[in-house]
């Protein structure tokens, strides 16, 4: 792990196409890379990228050229490698099993590795995903194929960003593929020359039951190794189209039919998060012969509105629309979701194809561990790129080799049974928050929060925090707010008085 310094010099770095730190590399090294890694909180990708450090006696030419010296605040490379060397002689000592198979399936349809392109403008033409495919993607869900106009707006994307400037909510007000299904057919075949081991998904659309009927049949015909149904774009609600499907229970289950009655090969149903639950939604694609679903589409939002103009975020000529929440501040919503619909009896042997949020494998291996069997990402690549998967696969691999798991489908659903009724919770026992005054750098910011958002269960003197054990309930929030990593918690719990 990266101590406060080392990390925030890491989240500096705004990640360079064809990064000067590594083209003006002359120990050939490739710094990018290496930083991309922790960046994306993968210690395991390091090991790949940094065979040895040269490092020690060199004059730091990525430094010289890092494109922030225009500002007059290069990131401190040479200090981010050492810090990785470390992490890497450390995670060398625990790698354990260096035969790994990350490989999945979707019913059946193998997949080299979890991760999809999902349904969306990341996936919409044949030299995107071709890139996409080269670098590593196990496949994708075509933009969806629709047999009427598109007509798109412009702007149609808004964020919220954090402090470093990174999006963590974004929103589209996107809709279907702009190419006629013909066009997209043949992007189906092509993909399917060059790459017959990738898997295409076809993502459809119709108005009808004959069009859902007739989609499905074409794509098939045309080379699709997954039919995806998508009931769940909150841009397409006009009629029986998009989220309004996926919040009937009755059209769920007779347009799926309909795309059943077209095709042999497995179908997927993508439902929509703007329910209270999916699961009878999900039951009722099942009862139709749906054989998985793809969870979760975006969130009807609004991001914001300008205080100027008096518009919502996009604008559009003076107006803008509700459209689709995705990003890290979704996946929480998604997790909660695919946990759910796991649980229920009716639903097992179903697969899950994940989506929301996904930015790192930590992120992948969540919604693995609570039961997906393939995974899809759209806003990561938007905002990072296609390369973003090969921090995904390394980052997966070496979590596998560190624990000796052979086979990453061991992985699917193992905690599940983790997640419990709010009331069967322990709540006799109080887990204390632990300081670590060597790490600690005197903010405050524990203080606040406790005393102003807890229990003034600290003291704060000299600018150095005190627990108050009389106090503390084992809250945590001042562990949360902490931006050193400096609270860290007890091994043992404590019996509540």
């Amino acid at each position: 792990m990266l101590n406060f310094g080392i990390g925030s010099e890491v989240n500096k770095c705004i990640l360079c196409l064809d990064a000067p730190c590594t083209k003006f590399c002359d120990k050939k090294i490739e710094p990018d890379k290496i930083i991309r890694s922790l960046y994306f909180e993968n210690d395991y990708g390091v090991i790949d990228y940094l065979k040895s450090y040269p490092c020690e006696n060199c004059s730091g030419p990525c430094e010289k050229n890092c494109v922030l010296n225009k500002y007059d605040n290069p990131v401190k490379i040479k200090s981010i490698i050492a810090a990785a060397n470390e992490i890497r002689n450390e995670k060398l000592k625990d790698m354990k099993n260096d035969d790994v198979d990350i490989s999945m399936d979707i019913c059946g349809v193998k997949l080299e590795n979890p991760f999809l392109l999902s349904s969306s403008v990341v996936a919409s033409n044949y030299e995107m995903i071709d890139k996409a495919f080269s670098i590593g993607f196990a496949g994708v869900s075509f933009k969806t194929i629709c047999s009427f106009p598109q007509h798109e707006t412009s702007p149609r994307f808004s964020a919220l960003k954090s402090h470093s400037g990174h999006f963590y909510g974004f929103k589209n007000i996107e809709q279907l593929s702009d190419h006629a299904v013909a066009e997209n057919m043949e992007i189906f075949k092509k993909l399917k020359d060059k790459y017959p081991s990738k898997v295409i998904i076809a993502s459809i659309m119709g108005r009808n039951e004959k069009e859902w009927e007739d989609l499905s049949k074409v794509c098939t015909e045309s080379g699709a190794d997954v039919i995806e149904l998508n009931f769940s774009c909150p841009n397409m609600e006009d009629g029986d189209l998009g989220s309004t499907i996926g919040q009937s229970e009755e059209l769920v289950e007779k347009f799926t039919r309909a795309a059943r009655r077209g095709t042999k090969i497995p179908i997927l149903v993508k439902l929509t998060p703007n329910v209270t639950d999916m699961v009878p939604f999900a039951i009722a694609a099942k009862r139709a012969g749906a054989d998985g679903i793809s969870a979760i589409n975006t969130i009807r939002s609004i991001t914001g509105v300008n205080i100027d103009t008096l518009v919502p975020e996009p604008a559009v000529h003076g107006s803008s629309a509700l459209g689709g929440y995705s990003g890290r501040a979704v996946k929480p919503i998604a997790l909660r979701f695919i946990a759910e619909m796991q649980e229920n009896e009716e639903l097992k042997n179903m697969h899950f194809s994940a989506m929301g949020g996904i930015e790192n494998y930590i992120d992948a291996l969540e919604y693995i561990l609570l039961g997906a069997g393939s995974l899809q990402m759209t806003t990561s690549v938007m905002q990072y790129g296609y390369r973003i998967v090969e921090d995904l696969i390394s980052g997966i691999t070496g979590y596998m080799k560190e624990r000796n798991i052979k086979s990453i489908k061991d992985l699917i659903g193992e905690a599940v049974e983790n997640v419990v009724d709010l009331n069967k919770l322990e709540r006799d026992t109080i887990l204390f928050p632990k300081f670590n005054l060597d790490t600690c750098v005197g903010c405050g910011r524990c203080y606040v929060s406790c005393y102003d958002g807890g229990h003034q269960a600290i003291e704060f003197t000299d600018r150095k925090p005190k627990l108050l054990g009389n106090k503390c309930v084992g809250c945590h929030l001042c562990k949360l707010v902490c931006p050193t990593g400096a609270i860290t918690t007890m091994n043992k719990r404590i019996n509540k008085i």
